[in-house]
């Protein structure tokens, strides 16, 4: 009914705009909805492999990463302080770029946290300081490549 209308109401010289402005607009949203999830904060510190804090007080959870916990039933406190001490020496005090994408049971935002283009979860996983959390590794487009790569 609606191609019909369309027919009747547009030249065929004219066919092609309603479908390009309809695929302009829908990308524009798209756009500007990714921008709106962007935002610059300035770290303070990282509790451990895949918690940080930043200077406002936002407790943020990194997504689709799963660091070694310093305490706890499955701690692993060695490995826990080498990737929270490689996370620290790269945020801490320092301002990112985060993608908010969800708030965790415990009220902490999970987002991704980029410095300049690079994704710091994937740098993580890539330097064995985290794994990949299977569970919630469809939240990041880059986790697909790596679970080819790690298993």
């Amino acid at each position: 009914m609606l191609r019909k209308y369309l027919r009747i109401r547009f030249s065929k010289g004219t066919s092609l705009l309603v479908p390009f402005l309809l695929f302009s607009v829908v990308f524009l949203i798209y756009l500007l909805n990714t921008k709106a999830n962007l935002n610059t904060v300035k770290i303070k510190n990282c509790y451990d492999g895949d918690t940080c804090t930043t200077e406002s007080g936002e407790k943020i959870r990194l997504a689709c990463i799963d660091a070694p916990e310093i305490r706890g039933k499955n701690a692993d406190p060695l490995k826990a302080k080498a990737s929270r001490k490689f996370i620290n020496n790269l945020l801490s005090n320092k301002k990112v770029t985060i993608k908010r994408i969800d708030t965790d049971r415990y009220g902490r935002t999970v987002a991704e946290i980029f410095i300049e283009a690079t994704n710091i979860q994937k740098l993580m996983v890539k330097n064995g300081f985290a794994k990949l959390h299977r569970k919630y590794s469809f939240q990041c487009d880059w986790t697909y490549k790596m679970e080819k790569v790690f298993g």
